[in-house]
C-alpha cells in the first residue's frame, strides 16, 4: 500500500513541473495540425488518382 501511496505523491509532484502551453499555442498547433493533414490528404489522393489512371492505361492495352 505504501509503494502506491508513494506513487501518487510522485506523480502529484510532477504534474505540478509540467507547463501547459498558452492558449494562442494550443490554437496554433492545432490549425497546424489541420493545414499539414489536409495537404497530406490531398497529396495521398492525387498519388492514388495518378496510380489509378496509370494502372487503368496498363490494363486497357
Amino acid at each position: 500500500m505504501n509503494k502506491l501511496i508513494e506513487y501518487f505523491k510522485e506523480s502529484q509532484a510532477e504534474l505540478k513541473e509540467v507547463v501547459f502551453p498558452t492558449t494562442n499555442q494550443t490554437i496554433t498547433y492545432t490549425l497546424l495540425v489541420i493545414v499539414i493533414s489536409i495537404i497530406i490528404a490531398v497529396l495521398l489522393g492525387a498519388v492514388d488518382l495518378g496510380l489509378r489512371e496509370g494502372l487503368v492505361k496498363l490494363l486497357a492495352r
